[in-house]
């Protein structure tokens, strides 16, 4: 299969490589699980514009508790800081680049700062720099900042398992 190589506005505006089908397979099954067991307490925001100080951010997820949904009142950006920040590993990005990136979402206050490895079904969820635990496959993941457990199969489950 030949690799199509697409340049986008979207990709140069975020400054990021664009995502790609199973980063984005993912991304829809974190935010419906999310929502699912957790939109009483938290707004689930996808590729949303955050100011992280002075600079335009864009987590693949944001979790938020002061952001809601204002119909007639849109926003290009938000200045609030997620409580919870979920990056999901795309095949052109570094793991380097993205543990990089949850130093100053720790440092503006995020509180958590999940990083998803879609290929080896795996999640890291981080409460401070360098402090982490992993979660492989199966089981619970138990993020005790944000007070949310999830499924961790469910997450990375295929139409045929």
């Amino acid at each position: 299969m030949q690799e199509v190589i697409v340049k986008s506005y979207y990709g140069l505006e975020r400054e990021n490589p664009m995502p790609s089908k199973n980063h984005g397979i993912i991304q829809g099954k974190l935010v419906f699980l999310l929502m699912l067991h957790f939109s009483e307490k938290y707004e689930i925001a996808s590729e949303i514009n955050v100011v992280i100080n002075d600079r335009i951010k864009v987590p693949d997820i944001g979790i938020f508790e002061d952001v809601q949904y204002t119909p007639g009142h849109d926003e290009i950006s938000v200045t609030e800081t997620p409580v919870g920040v979920i990056e999901i590993l795309s095949p052109k990005q570094s793991m380097a680049d993205l543990i990089s990136k949850s130093y100053e979402y720790f440092e503006a206050g995020v509180k958590s700062y999940w990083l998803v490895l879609p290929d080896v079904k795996t999640i890291f969820v981080y409460h401070a720099p360098n402090e982490y635990e992993a979660y492989v496959k199966t089981g619970i993941l138990k993020d005790t900042q944000l007070n949310i457990e999830l499924d961790i199969a469910k997450v990375f489950a295929t139409r045929n398992s």
